[in-house]
């Protein structure tokens, strides 16, 4: 009788080392959103590669779409992306159904939409729609600061941030959740849509802002400007990719998908969840402000119907196909639905809407990981098949472990 024993300074002598990616994916430290579509013990260079590769084919848009026409479509699509990463944020990494993210995207879109109709005016005058639908004599007190351009960007960012802040603390201190929660922040787009559709002397009610024709300094009709504001939303959407990266991969990360998983435990573990959640929540909203600063001049009209419930649902689609928990899943997500949705509408403009509730219904019953999932699903098939077909030829007996003995009994 005869037993394998094993010294004990050899004790792990025949356990192969493990790599930085299974001691991450170990102790529950999220990978690098690039690294998510390649193998689990991938070298961290090759996300870094993906990545590099994917900002060059990003910034040589303009180059690769000849049409201008195509080519504004492409920067809106890019606005929608910078939303799909901050719902992924809050929604795939921090389990909140984000339902009302037309709220921030509009306040940001208004606040360079106000700019916007200023620009076209002359020093002193009225925008068109308040010499119609209102007796001001003078501009209203609320849109005298939206003169300046850096006023205008910097209250696209900070005042969906603070309004965020705002609601998501008083929300998340009471322990508001789940379907609460989504139900809340959807009744929130109805009253915004409400706010802006009853304020015709200031907003310019179902109307919206348009007539857009300079642009920051520059006719809207000169050939470079679609090239400029496809750059600009190209810019945009890097920083948003970067700022999630860094915030996933950070200890603030792990403790916001932690909350996800388990709010009563981080409780318990002394970190206050609602703090946690309420930065998430902010966050996503800056970017979705960001996102309306740029689509604002591209689209070149501002109107409440962008901004309500339907528009909120449609970005949660985006996450959904993309792949939740993911943000180059959430990216991918925006851009093919709303490159399928310009597809489709022009060819069959009535039957958007139906094959737009099919994905959503193919996706979550039969393909929850959404694209990012087929992707890493197919790999793993792969290289389980290329597997099992070397181990075919290979009969050779298993090597020795090094480090163990036979002991005669």
């Amino acid at each position: 009788m005869t037993a394998p024993t094993t010294s004990s300074g050899d004790i792990d002598a025949g356990i192969p080392p493990e790599s930085p990616a299974a001691r991450d994916a170990r102790w529950g430290r999220p990978r690098t959103p690039m690294s998510l579509l390649g193998p689990r013990g991938a070298s961290p260079w090759v996300g870094r590669l993906v990545f590099v590769a994917a900002v060059v084919l990003l910034f040589a848009g303009p180059e690769l779409i000849a049409d201008p026409t195509r080519l504004r479509q492409w920067a809106e699509y890019l606005c929608y992306a910078m939303i799909a990463v901050g719902v992924d944020l809050a929604w795939g990494y921090g389990g909140m159904l984000v339902l009302g993210q037309g709220v921030f995207f509009g306040l940001g879109a208004y606040a360079m939409g106000m700019h916007l109709s200023l620009e076209q005016t002359g020093p002193g005058q009225l925008p068109q729609f308040m010499s119609l639908y209102s007796d001001y004599s003078e501009l209203p007190l609320l849109w005298r600061p939206f003169e300046h351009l850096w006023f205008a960007a910097a209250a696209a960012v900070v005042v969906p941030v603070l309004v965020a802040a705002a609601l998501g603390w008083l929300v998340f201190r009471r322990r508001i959740r789940g379907p609460y929660f989504a139900i809340l922040t959807q009744a929130t787009a109805l009253v915004f849509w409400l706010l802006l559709v009853g304020q015709l002397q200031l907003t310019a009610g179902t109307n919206g802002l348009t007539n857009f024709s300079e642009i920051f300094g520059r006719s809207k009709y000169e050939p470079g400007t679609n090239e400029f504001l496809y750059y600009l939303a190209a810019g945009g959407l890097l920083v948003v990719v970067v700022l999630a990266s860094q915030l996933v991969r950070s200890r603030y990360g792990r403790l916001l998908i932690a909350t996800r998983d388990g709010e009563d435990r981080v409780r318990f573990l002394g970190y206050d969840p609602a703090v946690t959640k309420t930065v998430a929540f902010a966050v996503a909203a800056g970017m979705a402000g960001l996102a309306g600063a740029l689509v604002a001049p591209i689209i070149g009209i501002v109107a409440p119907n962008q901004f309500a419930v339907l528009p909120s649902i449609i970005m949660i689609v985006w996450v959904a196909v993309g792949g939740r928990g993911t943000i180059i899943g959430a990216l991918l997500g925006a851009l093919a639905v709303s490159y399928l949705k310009t597809r489709v509408s022009e060819t069959r403009p009535d039957d958007w809407q139906y094959f737009q509730g099919l994905l959503f219904v193919v996706v979550i019953a039969y393909v929850p990981g959404g694209l990012v999932g087929v992707a890493r699903g197919s790999w793993l098939r792969g290289r389980r098949l290329l597997g099992s077909r070397g181990q075919r030829g290979d009969v050779s007996p298993p090597r020795p472990t090094r480090g163990t003995t036979e002991v005669t009994a």
